[in-house]
């Protein structure tokens, strides 16, 4: 178990992408970048079939959280739910997220979805230059 500082180092200013969500919107272009301010939590989100995205929340316990989500799609949509996700960690050390969550407007329905956390590394050239790469482990 996580404590809460540790929670806040796991999730606070780091991006997330999809690692499964066959059942929702967000997908593999989908980037997710969370804040956390004491147990309150709070994300935007974009890419993929979503113009744009927020999520607002709570820490429920040492490695839970809850959130309730709205997003506007290309195609117009405007969509909100709720989840309750665990926060985790992967066979080598990267932060993984994994939810339960259901629509409240938009749509019906629900589902499972699970994220990884966005490890960016600048790497420098022989010319000086910066190159930057996202890895998903």
């Amino acid at each position: 178990m996580q404590t809460p500082s540790q929670l806040h180092q796991r999730l606070h200013n780091h991006r997330f992408i999809v690692a499964n969500n066959t059942q929702g919107l967000s997908g593999s272009g989908t980037v997710f970048h969370y804040l956390v301010e004491g147990d309150a939590i709070s994300s935007t989100y974009q890419g993929g079939r979503i113009r744009l995205g927020t999520q607002v929340g709570r820490v429920t316990g040492p490695d839970t959280i809850e959130l309730l989500f709205q997003c506007l799609t290309l195609d117009g949509e405007l969509l909100s739910g709720w989840s309750r996700g665990t926060v985790g960690l992967d066979a080598v050390g990267v932060t993984t997220l994994s939810f339960v969550w259901g629509w409240l407007s938009g749509a019906t329905g629900g589902g499972e979805s699970s994220y990884v956390e966005l490890i960016e590394s600048v790497e420098r050239s022989e010319n000086k230059s910066e190159k930057f790469s996202g890895i998903a482990v």
